[in-house]
């Protein structure tokens, strides 16, 4: 039996999530069941991270246990044959027996993209956040400078009982604009749930002006969700890479 470690990209739109639910479209479960045929048996895909329904992705990374005899070749072309056409695997190879997708990873960036523009976008209308307003980048990017290092960001925190540690690292944050969008690249050690997209709906917040960049320290430092602005729309986030 083998550790195989797989690169997967999927557009999130009618899933649930990352996380195998009950009778509920997952990723993980559309994985699971795909590689469950293959191998005759249930194998467990253990993902680099949880995405909240309608996040998508082009880098989720993921290993499973199983034993075959297909080549990596072919199992990637076996799980593309039979996943939905949403899901795509890129990348199949044998990892070290101690390789967890999960726990090894030292770094992830996702990106967010919103569209401002004066035309709406058609053809990529499902991985974007429509803005009906241009909201003050360089606001935003001073604002963004105080969520940067090693804090506790439980105020960006959707889950009110997380009884773990909320203390994390997020080393950096982009906001670039071109052609009408605006693209904010987060990348950090790991990032508790909802928090890119609640960091991403507070700095809207300050681009649009409802309050100053400095705004942003005392939201952090109150460690309250009610403090920070409201969760932005998960069409417009994307994982783009898992590092280790």
């Amino acid at each position: 039996m083998n550790n195989y470690k797989i690169l997967i990209n999927y557009d999130g739109t009618r899933y649930y999530g990352w996380e195998h639910q009950p009778d509920r479209d997952t990723i993980q479960g559309k994985i699971e069941a795909v590689l469950g045929r293959m191998c005759g048996e249930s194998v467990e895909v253990i993902g680099a991270g949880r995405t909240d329904a309608g996040v998508h992705a082009k880098g989720m990374c993921a290993n499973f246990h199983a034993q075959t005899d297909m080549d990596c070749t072919q199992i990637r072309d076996y799980l593309n044959r039979y996943l939905p056409e949403d899901i795509a695997v890129t990348d199949v190879r044998i990892a070290s027996e101690q390789f967890h997708a999960r726990y090894k990873a030292v770094g992830k960036t996702y990106r967010y993209t919103c569209f401002c523009g004066e035309i709406k976008p058609v053809f990529d209308r499902k991985y974007v956040n429509v803005l009906d307003f241009v909201p003050d980048i360089d606001a935003m990017k001073e604002a963004a400078a105080y969520m940067m290092g090693e804090h506790d960001y439980k105020s960006f925190c959707g889950n009110p009982k997380m009884k773990k540690s909320t203390v994390r690292i997020v080393d950096s944050i982009t906001i670039e604009k071109k052609r009408g969008y605006i693209y904010m690249t987060y990348h950090g050690t790991g990032f508790l749930q909802n928090m890119v997209r609640i960091m991403t709906g507070t700095l809207l917040e300050v681009g649009r002006g409802k309050y100053p960049p400095d705004r942003v320290k005392d939201i952090m430092e109150a460690k309250q969700r009610s403090g920070a602005g409201p969760i932005a729309p998960a069409c417009g986030l994307c994982l783009t890479e898992v590092e280790y």
